[in-house]
C-alpha cells in the first residue's frame, strides 16, 4: 500500500493523477492484477474520464457548480456542503485492471483526483495486487 500526496490549488479542480497511478503500479512489480485507489476525504473524490480534451473536465465542473451551488439552504454549518455532495457523486474509490505492468485505461481515459473544497494538501491511497 502506498500513500501519495496530492496538492490542489483551487477550490474545485480535477487533477490528473494518471502518471502517479502508473508509477505506483510500476513500483509494485505487479504485471497482471488490480490497482485500487482510495481517497480518504469527504470533500474530494476520484474518477476516470476524458484525458485528451481539458474542456471535458471544465464542463463537468461547470455542470456540478450549476446543479450543486456553493450557497443553498444547507444545514451543515461549515460552508462546504456542496463539496460533500459533489464528492459523493464522484465517489471515493476506483479500481483498475493491471495488465503488462500498466493500469488498463481506454485510449482517451485518465484518472482524476476531484477537489471540491480546496486548496488543500490531500492523500490518495493506492494498493496494487495480483490476481489469486
Amino acid at each position: 500500500m502506498k500513500t501519495i500526496s496530492v496538492t490542489s490549488s483551487r477550490r474545485e479542480e480535477f487533477i490528473d493523477i494518471t502518471s502517479l497511478i502508473e508509477a505506483a503500479v510500476q513500483e509494485s512489480g505487479v504485471d497482471d492484477g488490480v490497482v485500487i485507489c482510495f481517497v480518504p476525504h469527504t470533500t474530494a473524490g476520484i474518477t476516470v474520464n476524458e484525458a485528451a480534451d481539458p474542456d471535458v473536465r471544465r464542463d463537468i465542473l461547470d455542470k456540478l457548480r450549476r446543479e450543486i451551488p456553493q450557497q443553498d439552504s444547507y444545514h451543515h454549518t461549515e460552508g462546504n456542503s456542496d463539496a460533500h455532495l459533489k464528492a459523493s457523486l464522484m465517489g471515493c474509490s476506483l479500481q483498475l485492471l493491471v495488465h503488462d505492468g500498466k493500469p488498463v485505461l481506454g485510449r482517451w481515459q485518465g484518472v482524476y483526483f476531484c477537489e471540491f473544497d480546496g486548496p488543500r494538501n490531500r492523500q490518495l491511497i493506492v494498493k496494487v495486487g495480483r490476481f489469486a
